[in-house]
């Protein structure tokens, strides 16, 4: 067991994860791994070189080869790839859905599981995914499970694009998540679920700052800080 620190921080998207793994690591002055951003990476690069989302071989070979790290920038994750911010690429609808398709290739995550492990360095790591808590670090110190309604998450979704000053389509993004949710929870490989240990924290009707109080009490029972 590693003694470097790990706050796995799992749950579907929209929940509020983002947020909550940043303010975790200003906190205790740990480094970030944004574990959906690696999936989403690999899918922003397999569509530019027009590898079939399918192709396994192929999608193994590029998620061995690509050259990632993340940096807090204005209160977000900033994704870099071979030196370049490709956050505002990797962000929308197409990529996310094209991600949750090679995330269920085992091979894919098999490929990625090591380079996720990379990341845990002192003085600890704060761990943004969907199967932190139960495969990728389940000997991590702190686990929780953020979740929130479909319905909510579609809601904020539809905020978060129109704050851009784009129209956005409520239902549309409302079936996306439903397909996304029903496709990650019910995958045969790490399927989307709480770890046994893990804290389940519904953020529906709570404010960030909510949802992080209840989160640094947990953190801080379980780490004795």
């Amino acid at each position: 067991m590693s003694l470097v620190p790990v706050i796995a921080v799992d749950g579907p998207g929209g929940a509020g994860k983002g947020e909550l793994c940043i303010r975790l690591s200003r906190k205790y002055g740990f480094s970030l791994l944004d574990s959906g951003a690696i999936y989403r990476v690999l899918a922003y690069a397999a569509l530019k070189k027009g590898i079939a989302l399918d192709d396994t071989v192929s999608l193994v070979a590029l998620a061995k080869s690509l050259n990632l790290e993340f940096k807090e920038e204005n209160n977000a994750v900033a994704i870099i790839l071979d030196n370049e911010n490709v956050s505002k690429f990797i962000r929308n609808e197409e990529t996310g859905s094209a991600a949750s398709k090679v995330a269920v290739i085992s091979e894919v995550r098999a490929a990625l599981l090591q380079r996720q492990r990379d990341f845990r360095l002192a003085p600890g790591l704060v761990a943004d995914g969907r199967d932190m808590g139960t495969v990728v670090f389940p000997d991590a110190q702190a686990k929780i499970f953020l979740d929130a309604s479909a319905e909510e998450r579609a809601r904020r979704r539809v905020l978060q694009i129109e704050g851009r000053g784009v129209k956005a389509d409520y239902q549309k993004i409302l079936g996306e998540i439903k397909e996304r949710d029903d496709r990650d929870r019910n995958r045969a490989t790490a399927p989307l679920k709480p770890a046994p240990d893990a804290l389940v924290l519904d953020s529906t009707h709570l404010s960030i700052e909510e949802v992080v109080d209840t989160a640094v009490k947990f953190v801080e029972s379980k780490l004795g800080k």
